[in-house]
């Protein structure tokens, strides 16, 4: 790892490139968040590379990675995402990513890639909006900074709410029974869809709202 990855497809984002090469990136992003020394981001290397290597030329997905224990930063955006393990890959809109939680081989990340890391309705690519989906991005956006931050603020304490019900619900077990997990990601799938990404996107636009970005 490090900037010879460049030459593999792979964005190596510091603590000042971060900004500027992923959050602001216009387009779907896929990154993976890592330390030198665990063996299984030593694993998905190959794989990670040529995953990367395979979308270097997109327009639109962009293919990058974080080293955890930079202590000029990389520790920081780790934290700030919620890493526990190693490797943790988030996607998604830039505003708006989340956790990945599938295979790690070359077939499951190109599904992978086929049927999540495309671009979806958001204030960049109202286009791809429904007439529903843009009704609700319109409104989104006609409510002031201060407004839209508390209805994001709302909706994340309630998915913290969703993941704790479930840690509950499993808490004593030696398996997390198939049921719960679906229902958990159900009811996380339903909040996030019914406007979170939406108005997170429609924040990441106006200028100012991210100043405390890293």
């Amino acid at each position: 790892y490090g900037p010879a990855a460049r030459k593999e497809g792979v964005i190596v984002a510091t603590a000042k490139t971060f900004k500027q090469e992923v959050l602001e990136h216009d387009g779907p992003v896929a990154v993976q968040l890592f330390a030198p020394w665990c063996g299984h981001c030593k694993a998905l290397k190959p794989t990670w590379s040529q995953f990367a290597a395979k979308h270097k030329d997109s327009k639109e997905l962009l293919v990058a990675e974080v080293d955890c224990t930079d202590s000029k930063g990389g520790e920081a955006i780790c934290e700030r995402y919620d890493v526990e393990g190693f490797p943790t890959i988030k996607y998604g809109d830039p505003s708006d990513l989340q956790a990945y939680e599938g295979g790690r081989d070359e077939k499951a990340l190109k599904k992978f890639a086929e049927e999540k890391l495309v671009p979806k309705c958001s204030v960049k690519n109202i286009d791809l909006c429904s007439a529903d989906k843009k009704a609700e991005l319109e409104k989104y956006m006609a409510l002031d900074t201060e407004e839209l931050t508390k209805l994001i603020t709302a909706q994340e304490d309630e998915l913290k709410q969703i993941e704790e019900e479930f840690k509950k619900s499993v808490e004593g077990l030696q398996k997390l029974y198939e049921g719960d997990t679906k229902d958990k990601e159900e009811k996380m799938a339903k909040l996030k869809d019914g406007g979170l990404g939406l108005m997170k996107s429609v924040k990441a636009s106006r200028k100012g709202a991210s100043k405390d970005e890293l």
